[in-house]
C-alpha cells in the first residue's frame, strides 16, 4: 500500500469520526434543548426579573419593565443592611431566628438520621421494612398537615403540656411565649435585665442581649418539627450509603480489636463524608428556606419570634408592598445560603496529605556497540 494511499484512507477516516461527533452533539442539543427552555422561562428569567426589580422602585402594578419603574440602585439593600429604621430591625430579627433554627435543626436532624440509619440497616433487627416506612412516613406528609397537627400537640392544654405534667412540669403556652430560652434560663438565676455592654450596642438593629436569647418557645417547637419531619428523608440517604460501605474494613478491625464505638469513628463515619456533606449541604439550604411552618403556624408571631427570612420577604413584598425590599431580602438569603455551603464544604473536605516525591528522570540506556 502507497504512502499517499495511507494518508487518504487517515483523511477520510478522521472526516468520519468528526462528522459522528457533529450529529452526536447536534442530537444532545436537541435533547436538552425543551429542559434549557423550560429553566430559561421558569428558572433563569425569574431570577432575573427579580434582580431588577431589587434594585429598582417598583410598585408591583403592570410590568417591572416598564417605562415609570426607575433604578435606585442599592437603595434597597442599604435600608435593610444599615437604613436604622423597621425595615433594618426586621431583617436582623429574622436572621437571628433563623440561624438558631439551622444551628439546632442542622445537626441534630442529621444525628438522628445517621442513628435511624445504622439502626434499620442491622441485620439483626426484624421487620426492618417496617420501621423504614414508619422513619420515612414523617418526610412524605404535607408540611401544612404536620403544621396543624403541631398547633394542636404544643397547644397550652395539648398532648405535650399534660405529658410533661405527669413530671410535674408546668409546660409553655409554646406558640404565645416570645421569651427566649436562654432568657428563661437567665430569669430562674435572677438576671432579668440586659447588661449595660449587651443591651447598648446593635447589630442590623438588634441588641447583642437579644441576639443571645436564643430560640423563643414558639421556634423551638417548630425545631421539634423540623427534626420529625427531616430525618426520614436523610435516613434514606445514610442506608443507602451504609450499603455499599466495604465490609472487609469492618472486619478487619474487629480482628484487630477495635470496639463497636472506634469502628463508627474511624471506620464507618470517614467513609460516609460524601453523603454527610451531601445531608448537611440540603440541610442547610431546606433550614435556611423555613417558609411554610411559619405562614402556615403563627405567621412570624409571637413578637416577631418565629419570622425568618423567606417568610420577610413574602410578607415585605406581598403585604407590604414593598417589593424592591422583598426581592432584596431574598438575594441576600440566597448569598447567605452560598456562604454557608462553602464553609460547610471548606470543613468536609478530604485532607489527604501525601508527600511529594521527587520526579525520577533516568537517562535511557546506550546500547553497546559489538
Amino acid at each position: 500500500m502507497t504512502r499517499n494511499t495511507r494518508s487518504t484512507r487517515t483523511r477520510s477516516s478522521g472526516t468520519s469520526r468528526r462528522g459522528i461527533r457533529g450529529n452526536q452533539n447536534a442530537a444532545g442539543w436537541l435533547f436538552t434543548a425543551p429542559v434549557i427552555v423550560i429553566l430559561g422561562l421558569f428558572l433563569v428569567l425569574p431570577v432575573l426579573m427579580a434582580a431588577w426589580v431589587s434594585v429598582s422602585d417598583w410598585t408591583g402594578r403592570g410590568s417591572p419593565f416598564a417605562g415609570g419603574t426607575q433604578f435606585v440602585g442599592a437603595r434597597n439593600f442599604e435600608a435593610i443592611l444599615a437604613g436604622g429604621g423597621l425595615a433594618e430591625r426586621d431583617f436582623g430579627t429574622a436572621l437571628r431566628n433563623n440561624l438558631y433554627y439551622v444551628v439546632l435543626v442542622v445537626p441534630l436532624q442529621t444525628v438522628m438520621a445517621l442513628f435511624l440509619a445504622m439502626l434499620v440497616n442491622n441485620r439483626i433487627l426484624k421487620g426492618r421494612g417496617f420501621f423504614r416506612t414508619a422513619f420515612y412516613f414523617p418526610s412524605v406528609t404535607s408540611t401544612v398537615a404536620v403544621t396543624v397537627l403541631w398547633l394542636f400537640l404544643f397547644n397550652a392544654t395539648g398532648a405535650v403540656n399534660k405529658f410533661l405534667s405527669l413530671f410535674g412540669i408546668i409546660g409553655p403556652n409554646w406558640f404565645q411565649e416570645p421569651a427566649g430560652i436562654f432568657h428563661l434560663l437567665a430569669r430562674n438565676v435572677g438576671i432579668t435585665d440586659a447588661p449595660a455592654a449587651l443591651g447598648s450596642q446593635t447589630l442590623l438593629g438588634v441588641t447583642w442581649w437579644d441576639w443571645l436569647s436564643g430560640p423563643s418557645v414558639a421556634m423551638t417547637a417548630f425545631i421539634l418539627m423540623a427534626i420529625f419531619t427531616t430525618s426520614g428523608t436523610f435516613m434514606l440517604l445514610f442506608i443507602a450509603a451504609l450499603q455499599n460501605l466495604q465490609g472487609e474494613l469492618e472486619e478487619a478491625a474487629m480482628l484487630d480489636g477495635a470496639g463497636v464505638w472506634q469502628r463508627f469513628w474511624y471506620v464507618t463515619l470517614p467513609m460516609l463524608r460524601p453523603t454527610l456533606f451531601t445531608v448537611i449541604t440540603l440541610g442547610l439550604i431546606g433550614t435556611w428556606q423555613v417558609f411554610d411552618q411559619i405562614y402556615t403556624g403563627t405567621e412570624g408571631g409571637p413578637a416577631k419570634t418565629t419570622m425568618t427570612p423567606a417568610y420577610l420577604s413574602f410578607s415585605t413584598a406581598f403585604n407590604n408592598q414593598q417589593w424592591g425590599q422583598g426581592a432584596a431580602i431574598a438575594f441576600l438569603l440566597f448569598g447567605i445560603i452560598v456562604i454557608f455551603t462553602l464553609i460547610q464544604r471548606l470543613l468536609l473536605r478530604e485532607r489527604v496529605n501525601v508527600p511529594r516525591r521527587k520526579r525520577m528522570n533516568p537517562e535511557p540506556s546506550r546500547g553497546r556497540k559489538l
